[in-house]
């Protein structure tokens, strides 16, 4: 496996150069991903299919659908494209490399691990800040026009909102200069979590059915489904931050209640 895998980087490398890879590939393969795993759940939600996981009975709207795609488009590239473009001389600095050889898996499974932790903090209270009266009106309202997210909303925000949190996903590969496909790895990781958590859907399946903190969609869809000064659930990936600091005790009491067998009607406890 580990040949295979180092003579499809060998091709990589003969073909392009590090900057091609680091920039143009990174955009390649964020777009790829985001896309391909984002996409499926719109036909989902149109068509009705698997409508007995969906949390919400509400539906978004072809044309609220196909404007998010739209903006995203603008984002992506007006944005997200740039800042990779200039950030390539930092994460060289910082000791970013493409070369062979490719890095032991224990290497990756450290890194990987410390951007979880490193992101879930960072991100938390980034969230947090952005749920103040003044940056939710002006920033961060615009994630949350969308009350029944689904996938690809999870990308969908004001470009200043998309470099501030996105400074809590690149913080940890600036720190340790990973190497390339690390940095690759990791951002596959974190958009799958993000369009996974945005999705709209919870499934038998679901990761966090059978992963312990980890929130997924129905922790992060009650997050879109409350007002701005009561939603808390700010956590990215993993909840320890929100039970630390108490910010999921509307989500728990709800929860709790729906074991119980009471029903409660969009509004925290």
């Amino acid at each position: 496996m580990a040949s295979i895998v180092e003579s499809g980087w060998l091709y990589l490398l003969t073909h392009f150069n590090d900057f091609q890879l680091a920039c143009l590939g990174s955009f390649f393969l964020h777009e790829s991903v985001f896309f391909l795993s984002g996409l499926p759940f719109i036909y989902l939600e149109r068509a009705g299919w698997l409508s007995k996981y969906k949390i919400q009975t509400k539906n978004n709207t072809p044309a609220a659908q196909e404007r998010c795609i739209t903006r995203l488009l603008l984002y992506h590239f007006a944005v997200n494209l740039p800042v990779m473009i200039a950030s390539y001389p930092v994460f060289k600095y910082m000791g970013m490399r493409s070369s062979l050889p490719l890095p032991s898996w224990r290497i990756v499974l450290t890194q990987i691990i410390f951007y979880f932790i490193l992101e879930d903090f960072v991100f938390y209270w980034g969230h947090r800040v952005l749920h103040t009266k003044w940056l939710y009106k002006h920033v961060h309202s615009v994630h949350h026009e969308y009350a029944t997210p689904f996938g690809l909303t999870s990308e969908y925000a004001h470009p200043a909102e998309i470099l501030f949190l996105g400074f809590a996903t690149i913080v940890g590969p600036a720190i340790t200069g990973p190497h390339l496909m690390t940095l690759w790895l990791w951002m596959v990781l974190r958009v799958l979590e993000t369009v996974e958590a945005h999705c709209g859907y919870h499934f038998p399946w679901s990761l966090s059915n059978f992963l312990p903190l980890y929130g997924g969609a129905d922790f992060h869809d009650y997050h879109h489904r409350l007002l701005y000064t009561k939603s808390g659930n700010y956590s990215s990936t993993f909840v320890y931050m929100d039970w630390i600091f108490g910010t999921d005790k509307g989500y728990r009491k709800l929860k709790a209640l729906k074991v119980n067998g009471v029903e409660t009607v969009g509004k925290q406890i």
